[in-house]
């Protein structure tokens, strides 16, 4: 069994902004209100660990790019409805990127805070732009995860020392690399993109109770190469892994399957884009089968993902919201009755 936490009832931590507050244009005063807000939602909800719902930023990278230089905001858009910003240099923290938010909820509740951070490889393997690097900006992907690496391991180490126990990288890309068939590499390779997270999440010391998870992507590969899948958690060590669980396919029970016995996971149970949740014995019966390959009181609920990775676009209504996370409450008492 691995070193547990309680820390059952989770999520990614973006949620759906109030429609009346735009992070852009509100005052320090007013984003505050609003998180206090959010902090008393999650609070009601019995959520075991609280955020600041991603209020103060645009999206889930700009604690980033709101407090590092180096980066250029362009005009495109991707898919994922995200604007893509490129690196014309090596980037530099200006300043705390999290902490000093993170540090305020301590002030709000005595539920565990959490912070949720974009992972160094996701953002140099979307940033990096080799005409940059043709002018002077990072000569490769690589360089430029590795020089992001040492602002988050800072930023984690200045969290943890401001009492953030629950600590969450996401990087949507890494699932990818996992396929049975993965996906032309692109900017940054899979061996590269292990070795930058590495660098991010190790920490030489760490206080009693805490805890550095990762969550590698929103939806598992239609088939899994456990070797692969293997090196991921081998290769970065972090405590608990944020898998999607959502269908209870083979590709998910084979990631479950690929993970080492001394990590946690937390089931992404719910899918903040779906219009509706399964019954309560649909999940049951998955978490069931998760754990048969997973001892239970090393698992933890949550979304597959935030529900707003973008303050513009949100994935759920508020209300719709709410209800996803009274589903998961519920299905965490189901699990481990009131001992969480």
């Amino acid at each position: 069994m691995a070193d547990t936490f309680n820390y059952r009832i989770d999520h990614h931590g973006s949620l759906v902004r109030p429609a009346a507050f735009h992070a852009a244009e509100a005052s320090p005063e007013a984003r505050f209100e609003a998180v206090k807000e959010a902090v008393a939602f999650q609070r009601k909800l019995r959520s075991t660990v609280v955020t600041d719902g991603d209020f103060p930023r645009e999206d889930f990278r700009s604690a980033v790019f709101d407090a590092v230089s180096g980066f250029r905001r362009t005009e495109e858009v991707g898919a994922d409805g995200l604007t893509r910003w490129v690196a014309e240099s090596l980037p530099k923290a200006n300043g705390p990127l999290l902490a000093d938010w993170a540090g305020r909820l301590t002030e709000l509740t005595v539920i565990a805070p959490k912070a949720s951070l974009p992972s160094p490889a996701y953002l140099a393997a979307t940033c990096f732009d080799p005409g940059s690097a043709a002018s002077g900006g990072p000569a490769s992907a690589r360089e430029l995860g590795e020089a992001l690496a040492e602002i988050i391991h800072a930023e984690i180490e200045l969290l943890v020392s401001r009492g953030v126990r629950l600590i969450q990288l996401n990087n949507p890309l890494l699932l990818a690399h996992t396929a049975a068939e993965p996906p032309a590499p692109g900017a940054l390779s899979f061996e590269d993109a292990l070795a930058v997270e590495a660098l991010a999440v190790r920490l030489d010391e760490r206080p009693e109770g805490v805890r550095i998870g990762l969550c590698p992507g929103w939806t598992a590969p239609a088939e899994v190469d456990r070797a692969r899948a293997e090196r991921l958690y081998g290769d970065i060590p972090v405590d608990r892994w944020i898998l999607p669980y959502l269908n209870g396919t083979a590709a998910e029970l084979d990631l479950l399957r690929s993970l080492p016995e001394d990590r946690d996971v937390c089931l992404g149970v719910v899918d903040p884009a779906a219009s509706g949740v399964d019954d309560i014995d649909t999940v049951m019966a998955r978490i069931d089968a998760a754990a048969a390959l997973k001892d239970l009181e090393d698992m933890a609920l949550s979304p597959s993902r935030g529900f707003a990775d973008s303050a513009a676009h949100p994935l759920s209504s508020a209300e719709a919201q709410r209800l996803k996370l009274i589903h998961i409450e519920t299905l965490a008492r189901y699990c481990w009755g009131n001992e969480f």
